[in-house]
């Protein structure tokens, strides 16, 4: 069976799990407090250039984006996202669960331009009767986003501008940063985003770690961040399982090496559907490819390969997406290019 319905198929780098085996038997300080944890948290820093960021290591997506924004948000505000965001559509209600509401405005390309939500902020201010409403107090973004579509450094720039405007903080899920850092044509850095973001997560569980993200506050905006961890039920008494795996993702670049190969395999999906005549509903740069396909051909399918139901695309057609990793291989590839 040939799996591609995500990138979280696979379990980790070997250099990670040869490292886990290594330091197995090691007595670690808990809750993220030991030695690995510092020196993971120094390398992200390092290669984010802000030597003063506030890192912390959680153990998912979900997780991260509801303790996030949680302790950001006061308890009459709500966070502003595309109506396709992960927190608005795929996250279970993870945020209102927490008290607060998810403001959706239309996206642009499954991203959220900034006159999008300026108009939204500014019709709010405008109404009369806002003290009656959830007030908007951030903004979220992930990159790349549910469309497998990329900010530009300008179109960050646009928003960081309205977010600033309001004195909004912009946030950005990184569940596939590496993916986005390592596409063809882009022009958005780790430094860049490190630079524009108030705070971000660096996605680990999609991009070759076993499970992980690491939260990074590029300056100092919540008190007592280690111990809303705690609350919310989302601190790991054995922290450094998530500290030596950021500490061997970055370390000879091997988290870029792995995004780097799944996009490579990506376009070689991408290309060679595009021979067989297939169309996709999003030119994805990123490891995610949402291909056209007629309902007879997933028929066939079945059994042979796994995939995503996207959406119906017309009576006779679905929009499926494929997923690439850090683990694909071309053999994977032309396996699926030969079923299709």
């Amino acid at each position: 069976m040939l799996r591609f319905n995500s990138d979280y198929m696979e379990g980790a780098h070997q250099q990670i799990l040869d490292r886990l085996g290594a330091i197995n038997l090691e007595k670690m300080t808990g809750y993220g407090l030991d030695e690995i944890c510092e020196s993971a948290k120094k390398k992200i820093r390092r290669a984010c250039n802000k030597p003063d960021a506030e890192i912390y290591f959680l153990v998912g997506g979900t997780q991260a984006n509801a303790v996030v924004i949680r302790s950001i948000l006061k308890l009459y505000e709500g966070v502003i996202a595309a109506d396709t965001g992960h927190i608005n559509g795929h996250e279970a209600g993870a945020i209102e669960y927490g008290g607060h509401k998810v403001l959706s405005i239309p996206n642009r390309g499954g991203k959220l331009c900034a006159e999008a939500v300026d108009k939204y902020v500014r019709a709010f201010y405008e109404d009369r009767s806002y003290t009656h409403m959830v007030n908007p107090g951030m903004v979220y973004i992930s990159h790349p986003t549910e469309c497998g579509t990329l900010y530009t450094k300008e179109e960050l720039k646009q928003l960081r501008a309205v977010c600033d405007k309001y004195n909004m903080p912009l946030y950005l899920d990184g569940a596939r940063l590496g993916y986005g850092l390592a596409a063809e044509g882009t022009d958005l850095t780790l430094e860049d985003i490190a630079g524009l973001c108030d705070v971000f997560y660096i996605g680990g569980t999609k991009v070759g770690a076993l499970f992980g993200e690491a939260v990074v506050f590029t300056h100092h905006m919540v008190e007592g961040f280690y111990t809303i961890m705690k609350q919310s039920g989302a601190m790991l008494a054995k922290g450094w399982l998530l500290g030596v795996q950021f500490d061997e993702l970055f370390t000879d670049g091997l988290y870029m090496k792995g995004a780097e190969n799944g996009i490579k395999t990506a376009m070689r999906l991408k290309a060679g559907l595009g021979d067989k005549g297939y169309s996709f509903l999003f030119d994805s740069p990123t490891n995610q490819q949402f291909v056209i396909v007629g309902n007879d051909k997933i028929a066939e399918l079945d059994g042979k390969v796994t995939f995503s139901f996207w959406e119906p695309y017309d009576d006779a057609h679905h929009v499926l997406r494929f997923a690439t990793s850090w683990a694909t291989t071309d053999e994977d590839v032309d396996a699926l290019l030969t079923l299709m």
